[in-house]
This record gives C-alpha cells, structure tokens and sequence, in this order.
C-alpha cells in the first residue's frame, strides 16, 4: 500500500516530514486523515473544508502549477500559513498546518496580511484606502 518512512531524522532534532504527497483531492484528504466536504468543483480548482482533530483547514488541489501560484499569490492578500505541494495547498492555523506537514509534506509558505486595517504604512500599489483617480 502506501509507503510509511518511519525512520529517524538522523539526530538532529527535526521532524520527519514524509516526501510531499500527490493525488487528487480525495486521496490527499485520506492520506492527511479528513472526510473532505467539498466546496468548489471544478476541472482548474477543487477544494474542501476539513476538520480533524489538529484543526480546520481548507484543502485545493489545481489543474495547472500557474492556477496553484495564481491562487497562492491572491491568497497571501489575506495572511496565513500554506502547506504547498505540487498541485495542491492547505490552509489553516501554524499549528494545523505543521500537523499536516507530518503527514502530506510540502513546503510550509507564511504570508503576513496586505493590509492590516490601519493606514499607517502600505505600498503604493493601486485602489486602496478607499481613495479614487481622476
């Protein structure tokens, strides 16, 4: 069946994080052990909420890489932490997230909010602050 790496991470200290797992949405929510309830599906973007005893989190899995950092680009608007493999992402709380890691790998990606709700400092990019051109 699926194989399971059970050894030690040599003596340094870290987690073992297994090699990032791929499939489609219903076999990644199996491997991550969530009974998906699914939200969006669609041929280019599939995705579901997932409760487990960790946490909440919104598991997406992606036709295309681009459609994948597309999402993840738009995503990180709002802040988070994202456990990114290929084709998929999770969302949800630091600790759900590295709960996750231990059983679907990927990357852990933090993202800090763009707009933090107060008008202090901010870049310059376009159609904020509720101000409009002329």
């Amino acid at each position: 069946m699926a194989l399971l790496a059970a050894c030690s991470a040599g003596g340094d200290g870290k987690p073992d994080v297994p090699p990032t797992a791929t499939g489609s949405l219903e076999q990644l929510a199996t491997k991550a052990q969530c009974k998906p309830n699914i939200q969006t599906d669609a041929q280019e973007l599939r995705q579901a909420n997932c409760t487990t005893d960790d946490g909440r989190y919104v598991l997406a899995t992606f036709e295309t890489d681009r459609g994948q950092r597309e999402w993840i680009n738009e995503a990180n608007d709002y802040g988070g932490s994202y456990l990114v493999g290929r084709k998929w992402v999770a969302v949800g709380e630091p600790k759900v997230v590295a709960a996750l890691r231990g059983r679907l790998g990927g990357t852990v990606e933090t993202a800090s909010p763009h707009h933090s709700g107060s008008s202090g400092s901010g870049g310059s990019e376009g159609g904020h602050s509720g101000h409009h051109g002329s």
